[in-house]
């Protein structure tokens, strides 16, 4: 990350600080003033709630974001990175509000009385704040946001430990000030990430990604995960409890469809290191999870990949230290992260699992696989090692010269791994790649 900074950002900054403060406010305060003459607001307490104590210091940190709000702009490096936090901010404001609205909700214990500064603190705070507003916790959602440009950019170990901790103070103290009950904060940090991963500084906002996908597949795999997503809605609503935690993996299983639907292997984020970004990881934390444990249940009694010809190599996405046998590496998986060894060369082309691979990436799969080799042992893998991985490895043959066609190649592939899928959907594929010059 490049530390110059662009001219200007500091006008830029308070510029977005004179919009968004005003918005902050005027909503916040319509929606609690409206909440509190509604006469279907609920309230959602767990039992054990009643033993968190009121520590009344913690309206230091509480009160504290307000500061690191404002700080926060002072930040970015570039106007993108700069424009990009702020939507990230006014995202979590907009979806919030309308939490408040649809799923209205009060804090039901009465705080006692306080003297002294923290009593003064609060008096502050309940001059503008009303028991509502409370999930998904906005609070929470922007500290998420805010933690997340911190982090960024304080890189030295004890700043760094410093913030971490400060930060960790902020969200506990929501619940030691009584202003939220628990089911604010896993909403409120939901919200957060979500607005991090709809605005990455790096790469393209997720909504300019939007486009339907025209492949049948992929729309036949979007309704099974936003199938799951709604089994897991239900079971959550119905059950209650600590089955609203079902709600993180519906989230993640929505993303997921929606990736399918539309915006492509590009929603999971996957960058040039071969890593997820953050907010990624965090949204899709369950999925990911269940596509790790997925590939190695199914790569259990192979998992070592197979040399196919000239030092090229197919197989599963390594885990760590598994990647240390290879010069290079060149990784077609969207959905994992891959370990890579110091110094590692390495491509990350992602693509859609149980998609077959556009011909265009199993070209540029190829052309990487081809100059990649000339540095050492080449491993070409996905989640599996058994079906995108080898359809680049198939157009890397074909264009190489070294097979006339894409059922040659198929067959050269198979018995190198045996168990290697190809449909014929992935020949087609390999087929329109004969016609051009070989590598």
């Amino acid at each position: 990350m490049s530390t110059a900074r662009e001219p200007g950002l500091i006008k830029r900054g308070v510029l977005w600080l004179l919009l968004l403060g005003p918005l902050f406010f005027l909503s916040y305060g319509l929606t609690n003033t409206y909440t509190a003459g509604r006469s279907d607001v609920g309230s959602l307490v767990f039992a054990w709630e009643g033993s968190i104590p009121l520590w009344p210091w913690t309206i230091i940190p509480y009160w504290s974001i307000d500061l690191l709000y404002g700080l926060s702009f002072l930040l970015p490096l570039s106007r993108r990175e700069m424009d990009r936090h702020a939507l990230r901010l006014l995202s979590a404001q907009v979806i919030c509000i309308l939490g408040f609205l649809l799923w209205p909700l009060r804090f039901t214990v009465e705080r006692p009385a306080l003297d002294g500064l923290f009593g003064w603190l609060f008096d502050v705070l309940m001059g503008f704040d009303k028991p509502f507003n409370q999930a998904p916790s906005l609070h929470i959602a922007l500290l998420v946001i805010i933690w997340a440009m911190f982090a960024r950019h304080i890189h030295a170990r004890l700043p760094r430990l410093l913030v971490h901790g400060w930060m960790a103070l902020i969200g506990l103290s929501v619940l030691t000030t009584w202003q939220h009950h628990f089911i604010d904060l896993p909403s409120g940090a939901l919200v957060g990430v979500l607005c991090v991963w709809l605005w990455p500084v790096d790469g393209r906002p997720v909504l300019r990604h939007l486009q339907l996908a025209r492949d049948p597949q992929r729309w036949r795999l979007a309704l099974r995960y936003g199938a799951g997503a709604a089994v897991l809605v239900g079971l959550a609503l119905y059950l209650g409890g600590v089955a609203l935690w079902l709600m993180w993996p519906a989230v993640a299983l929505l993303v997921v469809a929606l990736n399918y639907a539309q915006l492509g292997a590009e929603g999971f984020q996957k960058g040039s290191d071969g890593r997820l970004s953050y907010a990624a990881r965090w949204l899709l934390a369950p999925y990911l999870i269940g596509a790790w444990l997925n590939s190695r249940w199914w790569t259990r009694r192979h998992p070592q990949a197979d040399e196919v010809c000239d030092g090229v190599y197919l197989g599963r996405i390594p885990g760590k230290g598994q990647a240390a046998h290879f010069a290079a590496i060149v990784d077609l998986c969207a959905e994992l992260p891959a370990s890579l060894a110091p110094g590692q060369a390495y491509c990350a082309l992602p693509s859609l699992d149980l998609v077959v691979p556009t011909a265009e990436r199993c070209r540029d799969a190829a052309a990487a696989i081809e100059q990649l080799r000339q540095q050492g042992p080449v491993l070409v893998c996905c989640a599996l090692g058994y079906s995108r991985s080898a359809s680049a490895v198939a157009a890397w043959l074909v264009l190489s010269g070294r097979c006339s066609d894409a059922r040659q190649a198929q067959q050269r592939i198979s018995q190198a791994r045996p168990g290697v899928v190809l449909h014929p959907q992935h020949l087609q594929v390999i087929e329109r790649l004969q016609t051009e010059p070989c590598l």
